[in-house]
Parts: structure tokens; C-alpha cells; sequence
């Protein structure tokens, strides 16, 4: 016989339901991996049978059912909507946590929102809904209510994640980092004795910039907790960046083997080794970290980079490669691995395993270190047929695409095809900076100067402030026109911007060299050479050098300068100009 629609609603729901552990409801997926884990029955409820969803309306019945189905087809979103219906429309506390659990599987900061006030309004003591309440209050800037809602589970007698609190507020504005530091003092002087929220004072103090204030603030928490480890991280960090390096490390070296077993203090002493250049040392203590936590890929890969900088490159390999098994950090591993295979002397094999990276930060400079290999091996037409395949692929990344075809065409002096490649770039982006900068530098190459100059002047309107360009240009002016007093205000421009870069001193130097100001034109050079040992640099300090009479400490500059590259144009060109003049003489 026919059975009426919410009969058969009710049997499907309670079929649908009560299967969920043994079947894939959400298809794990990189944007959805963790909903594929959090989606099992609400713990509230009874899974024996489906006796119990006769408490649900049929209104909300068809609405978990559409869930669910949306669910099995990928359409996430939907899931989330019905749920978030069903769990006002119940009330049911098991309901309203699968939808919570959904809506952080999704990101869905709304809907956790909407969820947590039920939540409080069906349970005010439940503290899972106050933790979410208050980190939703957190992303809103409405401090004062995160508080409130820690507060309340401080109350409890459970931890509260002050700390957890405190470190997302690096991303809110100074005003209102500062507004929760305040709101953090009160409530210590309600609880004084907490000492998870003395800590978090001392790092609000320090995310502020507080930095000494935030070291007297934890030495007072560790006068009265000594072994309290996250204060003892803490201050080692913060004794670090208060310029009193040799000072932390000693005390991190102390404190690591009293608490062997905290992986963060372990690994901060490791990255402060190695920003001391103490490779070996950094080396041992990655070693004892992955000897304790043989799990944890982080420690594994970091301990493969320290190796590899210590010239350990066999131990470096064999970490690397067990990444790679365990299917960890696997675009990092590949991409070191090239780089370990190219200083090895094997570009075959390193352009394999750059080929290998397929995503994130490291996939454009392998596939511009497999493109360079492939063209010094006579594979350049292979390799730009392959970026131009790529571009083709993922057009969200075409400009990209486009600087490195670009960039190694220039790089194999291949100018009028690059030219050709830079001009039908700037067609599709006339807005993308580094390629017209890059076919500004071309142009000047290429003996058009004019055009150049338009490139770098079409930039300049975008990004006035931009001294790479300033220098550029002023440069190109220097030693392509007669037009100095314009070359100088660019370069100066450029300086003012960046007063320590050795290329814009370089310039300096030179443009006042041929206005005639020598003296003023050694100072500048002089400053570049010894931030910045170039060719070029020699070439124009050296020639400067040699005008004023100082010729032996000239042919000095020039030796050293053509013992980096001793084809250099530049440089060849100044050393047999002035040269051959004193032959004559």
C-alpha cells in the first residue's frame, strides 16, 4: 500500500542517519578534509535505531535528510544551510553540534556564530559554545564579549585560552590590540593569581611592541612559577628580540634539557641557532627533536634544511626522501632535493625533481631552476613550450607565467624573441610592474633607450614611489643622454627612498661624476664597492679612482672586479680605454 510522505521521510532520514559512520558523507576534499573526520553522529543521541527521530517535526526531518544528501553530492554549502535551519527550528543540542561542526569544517564564521548564541541559549554552561562565542568575538572586535565568554569558562574551573585569545590578536588593528591589553589588566586584577592570564598579558605586551615591558611582566610570572613552560618560551623569545641573543640562547640551552619533551621550546632554540649561524649545534638539536617526535614532519624537515646548509647533504637526503615516503612537506622535499642533485653536479635528475613540485610557494622557482637547467642543456625550446602549456592551464597564474618566459629568454640573451613575449605580456596585463620593468631593462639592452625611459615613466605613474625604477631611470638618463640635472633628481628620489642600496650609491656616484663633482663621486662609490663588490661598480669606482690619480688603487678594483667575472663589457670597456690612453702617453 502507498505510505504517506512523512512516513517515508522518517524511514529514509532514520536509514540515512543511523548508517552515517559506515558511509562517506562528506568526500574529503583539500577545502573540506576536516568535515570528512567531524561528521559522525551528534554524541547526544542514541544511533542504535531511528526510534528516536520520531521526537523531530517532519519539517525538520526533511531538512536533515536534504542535509544529508547534499552532503553525499559535495554541496557542502547546502548541508550547512539545512542544518543551521534544523538546529534553530529543534533546538536539539545533538543537531545544533553537528551543524557546529560542519560550519567549522566549512570556515563558515556566521553560521558559528548563529550557532554558538543557541548553543548558549539551550545550554548557557556549555563550553565548547562559550570558546566559539569567543573567538567569533575576537574576529568582530567586540573584545569586551570575548571576555565575558572566557570569563565564564574560567568560572568553570576549565582553561580559558587566554593565551589563544591573546595571539590572534596579531591580526587586529593597534587600537584595538591595545583595548584588549586593557581589558586583559582588569581581569587579572579580578584573578591574580591565574597564571595563564599573566602570560597572555606579557604576549599582548609583546604583539604591541611592549618587548621590555613584556620580559618584566614574565620574570614576575616566573618568580612565582619557575616551571610554567610557555613563560619560559616566552622569554627566551623575547630575550632574543630585545637584542640579548648570546643571553637566550644560554637560557633556552638550559631550560630545553630540563623540559626535553616541549617541542616548541626545542624548536625555537633550533631557529635561534641557526639565525646565529650555529649550524651544528642547530643540527643536534633537530636531530634530538626528531629522535623523540618521529612523527612530527615539521621537525623532520627542518632538520633536513639545517642539514643541508651544514653541507650534510647525504643526511639532508635521506629526510628528505623519507617525507616524501611518509607523503609529508612533499613540494618542499622535492624541490630541495633538485637543489641538492643541481650543486651535486646532476641537472637531469635535479630538473625531475623540481618538475615534481606542483603547488604552493615552491612551485615558480622550481619551474624557473628546471627551466634555466633545461635551457643550458639546449632544452630551451622545451621549456618555454612547457610554461606557455602551464599558462594555458591555469590562467589564474598566467602573469606569472608570462615574467618567467620572459625572464628566461633574457636569461639565455635571446632579446627579440623575449621582446616579442614581454610585448604581447603587456597587452593582455599593461598593469603587471615586474614585466615592464623587465622589458624596460630590455629595451635599454636592445640600444632603445627612449623606450625604456616610457616603460619606466608608465610604471612610475602607478608607483611614484617605486626605487628601483627611480634608480632605473636615472641611470638610463646617466649614460644614454646629456640630461643630468633629471638623471640626479631620480636617483636621488630613489635614495632618499633607499639610502643603503649599493646599486642606487652606484648611480649616485656616477651621475656626479659626470657633472663633475669627483669628490662627492668617490664618497658614493666607495660605499657602494664596499656594500656591493660588482663589475659594474668597480668599472665606474675604479675609473673615478683613476681620473683623480689613484691609479694603482684603480687597477686593484678592476682585478677584483674581473676576478668575479672577467668577460664583463662594461668593466673591459673602461679598463681599455683608459689604459690604452696612458700606453700613448
Amino acid at each position: 500500500m502507498q505510505k504517506s510522505a512523512p512516513y517515508l521521510v522518517s524511514c529514509l532520514l532514520g536509514l540515512t542517519l543511523v548508517t552515517l559512520p559506515g558511509c562517506t558523507v562528506f568526500k574529503a576534499t583539500p577545502a573540506t578534509e576536516n568535515a570528512a573526520t567531524d561528521m559522525s553522529p551528534p554524541a547526544t543521541r542514541p544511533t542504535s535505531g531511528p526510534t528516536h527521530y520520531a521526537e523531530f517535526e517532519p519539517d525538520e526531518l526533511y531538512q536533515l535528510l536534504s542535509a544529508e544528501v547534499a552532503g553525499q553530492r559535495g554541496r557542502y554549502d547546502v548541508t550547512l544551510v539545512n542544518y543551521l535551519q534544523a538546529a534553530k527550528s529543534s533546538r536539539d543540542p545533538g543537531v545544533i553540534e553537528r551543524a557546529m561542526r560542519i560550519a567549522q569544517s566549512l570556515n563558515a564564521d556566521n553560521a558559528q556564530q548563529q550557532l554558538a548564541t543557541l548553543w548558549l541559549d539551550v545550554d548557557p554552561n556549555n563550553l565548547e559554545a562559550h570558546r566559539i562565542s569567543a573567538i567569533q568575538s575576537v574576529k568582530r572586535q567586540q573584545l569586551e564579549n570575548a571576555l565575558f565568554h572566557m570569563e565564564q569558562i574560567m568560572n568553570q574551573g576549565e582553561d580559558a585560552d587566554f593565551d589563544s585569545l591573546a595571539a590572534m590578536a596579531s591580526n587586529l588593528p593597534p587600537a584595538q590590540q591595545q583595548e584588549l591589553l586593557g581589558l586583559y589588566m582588569e581581569l587579572a586584577q579580578k584573578h591574580p593569581e591565574n597564571p595563564e592570564l599573566q602570560y597572555s598579558i606579557a604576549l599582548l605586551q609583546k604583539i604591541t611592541g611592549a618587548r621590555d615591558q613584556a620580559l618584566d611582566q614574565i620574570n614576575a610570572l616566573l618568580a612565582r612559577q619557575p616551571n610554567f613552560q610557555p613563560a619560559i618560551i616566552l622569554k627566551g623569545d623575547l630575550l632574543y628580540q630585545t637584542g640579548r641573543q648570546q643571553e637566550a640562547l644560554n637560557y633556552l640551552t638550559t631550560n630545553t634539557r630540563r623540559f626535553p619533551g616541549n617541542r616548541q621550546m626545542g624548536t625555537l632554540y633550533g631557529r635561534m641557532l641557526i639565525n646565529e649561524g650555529e649550524l651544528q649545534a642547530a643540527q643536534d638539536e633537530f636531530e634530538r627533536l626528531v629522535k623523540r617526535y618521529p612523527e612530527t614532519p615539521g621537525l623532520r624537515l627542518s632538520h633536513a634544511l639545517v642539514a643541508l646548509e651544514n653541507d650534510h647533504p647525504e643526511l639532508a637526503r635521506q629526510e628528505l626522501n623519507r617525507l616524501i615516503g611518509q607523503g609529508h612537506h612533499q613540494d618542499e622535499a622535492h624541490y630541495y632535493l633538485g637543489r641538492l642533485e643541481e650543486e651535486a653536479g646532476n641537472p637531469l635528475q635535479a630538473i625531475e625533481f623540481y618538475q615534481q613540485v606542483e603547488r604552493g610557494n615552491y612551485f615558480f622557482p622550481s619551474l624557473a631552476r628546471a627551466s634555466e637547467l633545461q635551457a643550458e642543456a639546449g632544452q630551451l625550446h622545451q621549456a618555454i613550450t612547457h610554461i606557455q602549456s602551464l599558462r594555458d592551464k591555469l590562467p589564474n597564474h598566467a602573469e606569472k607565467f608570462w615574467l618567467l618566459e620572459v625572464n628566461l629568454l633574457i636569461d639565455q640573451e635571446q632579446n627579440e624573441q623575449a621582446l616579442g613575449a614581454a610585448d604581447s605580456a603587456l597587452e593582455s596585463y599593461p598593469g603587471n610592474i615586474e614585466i615592464r620593468y623587465a622589458r624596460a631593462m630590455l629595451l635599454d639592452t636592445m640600444g632603445d633607450p627612449a623606450r625604456a625611459e616610457k616603460d619606466l615613466k608608465t610604471l612610475l605613474q602607478a608607483q611614484p614611489d617605486n626605487a628601483i625604477a627611480l634608480n632605473a631611470l636615472g641611470y638610463i638618463l646617466t649614460v644614454r643622454t646629456d640630461r643630468l640635472d633629471e638623471a640626479r633628481t631620480q636617483i636621488e628620489k630613489a635614495l632618499s627612498l633607499d639610502p643603503e642600496n649599493p646599486a642606487i650609491l652606484d648611480s649616485m656616484g656616477w651621475v656626479l661624476f659626470r657633472q663633475g663633482h669627483t669628490e662627492e663621486a668617490l664618497d658614493y662609490l666607495a660605499r657602494a664597492w664596499e656594500a656591493y663588490p660588482d663589475p659594474e661598480v668597480a668599472a665606474h669606482y675604479g675609473e673615478v679612482l683613476w681620473v683623480t690619480g689613484n691609479r694603482e688603487q684603480a687597477r686593484l678594483i678592476w682585478e677584483q672586479g674581473m676576478e668575479q667575472n672577467p668577460e664583463h663589457d662594461i668593466l673591459l670597456e673602461t679598463i681599455e680605454r683608459l689604459t690604452t690612453g696612458e700606453a700613448r702617453q
